[in-house]
């Protein structure tokens, strides 16, 4: 890993140069908005650290890029600004805080919210009401004349609307600002038109708008499909337009678009429920957005509180979460999970993705390190979606300074020294074959413990942790022997937490029969074919006794799941466990099928739930005779959609045709 600032600046500095030209000029991006604002974060961050290294070429130093060949270069008469950008709520609340210092002398303000159009910025030129000039942002400074081209956009105006509200704006030069998007529908024809031609597709609708537009065939340009939504004027004269609330409204008396979704804010907790509403219908809009634009409302504030550099001080540009950004690998361990599997994991500076803050990440197993060719100290992509554990996508090459390091494999278990082994030839996992492994025997217990099994309140990670130091238990039978006397001498343990424990194991010593065999963590045995078995066998011993082809024969289990449950009550240690629960006199209960309003119908959940755990919603759902799946099938009948949803289940289930749903509605339907 590169600890030299000044090294690692300038490799920064040169990649999104790169990255930069690839997305500005040729429109032909190689990654990702997320991967280009994951490094621009880290740049800022060093240069904030060592502002004596901060140089002119910097990008932090300018707003745009140099203008591409083949169009005349126009300045604009005002600067063409970007704004701040801000990942987060609490980002919000300290901009609002520093907005309030920087105004004391304001009575009061209030604020405008709207959706950030991911297109090409663009500005239209009217002279007494007539279109006459479009230019794009370019540097800020200077744009490309863009008019012929502009002007093939049905939704642009050739000549203003003259109304009552607008007649005062019509005479002289008027400039209208906004950006110019393809929608969603008009991108998936033009690819599939592409796709039947056997020309490579576009990469996305914003790309696809800006190459449009630089496109030196007018037309061309007027056969595509192509959108100007507008979002603010610049009238030649003062003119009275007191708030951005009162300009978006002239926006639509002018004839322009775009200011469908702009509101006013009054304050914090209407901006909070702004961001809220938005995460959730981003998705419903026939264009792409990357954020909200969040600013004062009143223009004379607005301007009073002035620019830095390139931005704004009284407008901040909220980015939904990233489900990608970037970060440094610090270094890789090997977990043992409860099967034995030994899984490479990648622990990573901390770095802000989908909402929450990423420290580790699985690597899966070391072919797939060799293959990605991911190494300690290197630059990586991290990609993660809503509850989805975080994948580390790629390393960049082009970041590494020569001390990265190559990861190999331990030949044994890091918690027993037990030679790792593959069970069978060609298997990608190696695993630790020692059943007494204490990493194994410490996820038993915790699997056994969770709320998805025998949920025993106040038995998480770390008390199992206490309990197996302290030598009270080794395996999850003997959670049920234990006395208040021995937890109570525990130093994370008083007299009430003590006897909590204690009375919440005593209240589990006769589970459901399907969370008890779920509990037993058999390798390919989730939650639902545990409910297959229970409902099929109906006691843990006719389970226990059944021959291969009865198990293989339940719905959804199959030969290979088959054999790994039969492997599992045929290895003696196991039985030696199940003897040991009868001692204790913990004995499971089958309960009859639930039938109900949900029988016989399929749900799948995605995202995040706000009102409840995905664990709670899948027993309710099973509760009223529904059937709660991990993964999305054809035979899916309901798709429950959250906050923080990735793309492809979304795009799976349009495909099989699965009703999607909202949190509130799946609650009327459990209700």
């Amino acid at each position: 890993m590169n600890n030299d600032p000044k090294k690692r600046i300038q490799a920064l500095k040169k990649q999104l140069a790169e990255y930069s030209y690839e997305y500005h000029v040729l429109d032909a991006p190689t990654q990702s908005d997320a991967v280009y604002d994951g490094l621009m974060s880290e740049l800022k961050r060093l240069e904030a650290d060592h502002p004596e290294l901060i140089t002119a070429d910097s990008p932090t130093q300018r707003v745009g890029n140099e203008i591409s060949k083949g169009f005349k270069s126009v300045s604009h008469v005002s600067r063409m600004l970007s704004l701040n950008d801000v990942f987060s709520e609490e980002d919000v609340s300290a901009w609002i805080v520093r907005i309030q210092k920087l105004l004391p002398h304001a009575k009061s303000f209030s604020f405008y919210g709207d959706v950030k159009k991911d297109g090409l910025a663009c500005s239209l030129i009217y002279q007494d009401g007539v279109f006459t000039q479009a230019v794009t942002r370019g540097d800020g400074f200077k744009g490309e004349d863009v008019t012929d081209n502009v002007r093939t956009i049905a939704s642009v105006p050739l000549r203003l609307r003259h109304v009552e509200a607008t007649k005062v704006l019509i005479p002289g030069r008027l400039e209208i600002r906004g950006e110019i998007v393809m929608y969603k529908k008009d991108f998936e024809s033009l690819n599939a038109a592409r796709k039947k031609s056997g020309l490579d597709l576009y990469a996305n609708p914003r790309n696809t708008a800006a190459g449009t537009i630089r496109q030196l065939d007018s037309k061309l340009v007027a056969e595509r499909k192509l959108h100007f939504l507008a979002y603010d004027i610049l009238p030649e004269n003062a003119r009275d337009m007191s708030t951005h609330s009162h300009v978006y409204s002239l926006l639509s008396d002018l004839g322009f678009k775009g200011a469908e979704y702009g509101a006013q804010l009054k304050d914090s907790k209407a901006i909070q429920t702004f961001i809220h509403t938005w995460s959730k219908k981003r998705d419903s809009l026939p264009y792409e957005i990357d954020g909200l634009v969040i600013k004062v409302d009143q223009r004379d504030l607005y301007d009073a509180a002035g620019v830095v550099g390139k931005n704004p001080r009284a407008a901040v540009a909220y980015k939904f979460p990233a489900e990608q950004s970037t970060t440094i690998v610090k270094d890789i361990f090997v977990s043992i999970g409860r099967t034995g599997a030994a899984t490479p994991v990648a622990i990573l500076e901390p770095v802000r993705v989908a909402g929450s803050t990423v420290q580790m990440a699985t690597l899966h197993n070391d072919s797939e390190i060799a293959r990605k060719d991911i190494r300690i100290g290197d630059t990586v992509i991290i990609h993660k979606a809503g509850d989805i554990i975080p994948e580390v996508v790629a390393p960049m090459v082009s970041l590494r300074s020569g001390t990265e390091k190559v990861f190999h494999m331990p030949k044994q278990c890091p918690e027993c020294e037990t030679t790792l082994t593959k069970e069978k030839e060609g298997e990608a996992v190696w695993r630790c074959p020692n059943v007494r492994c204490p990493a194994r025997s410490q996820k038993h217990i915790e699997h056994f413990a969770s709320k998805g099994a025998i949920d025993i309140d106040g038995l998480g990670e770390k008390n199992v942790v206490a309990l197996i130091e302290a030598g009270l238990i080794k395996d999850q039978a003997d959670i049920y022997a234990l006395t208040y006397e021995q937890v109570r001498e525990l130093d994370r343990f008083a007299d009430v937490s003590a006897q909590k424990l204690i009375t919440a194991i005593q209240e589990k010593k006769n589970p459901p029969l399907e969370r008890f065999i779920f509990g037993l963590g058999i390798r390919h045995v989730g939650t639902q074919t545990a409910i297959d078995l229970a409902n099929t066998f109906h006691s843990l011993e006719s389970l226990q006794k059944a021959p291969l082809e009865d198990i293989a024969s339940v719905n959804g289990v199959g030969e290979v799941v088959a054999e790994s449950i039969l492997a599992w009550f045929s290895d003696t240690t196991n039985q030696e466990l199940l003897n040991k629960f009868k001692k204790l006199h913990v004995t499971a209960q089958h309960a009859k099928k639930a039938e109900g309003p949900l029988s016989g119908l399929k749900f799948v959940i995605t995202g995040t739930l706000t009102n409840m755990s995905r664990d709670i919603a899948a027993d309710q759902i099973r509760n009223k005779g529904g059937v709660f799946q991990s993964s999305l099938g054809k035979d899916t009948d309901y798709l429950v959609v959250g906050e923080n949803v990735g793309a492809s289940k979304l795009k799976k289930a349009a495909e099989y045709g699965t009703k999607q749903i909202d949190e509130a509605t799946l609650h009327k339907m459990i209700a």
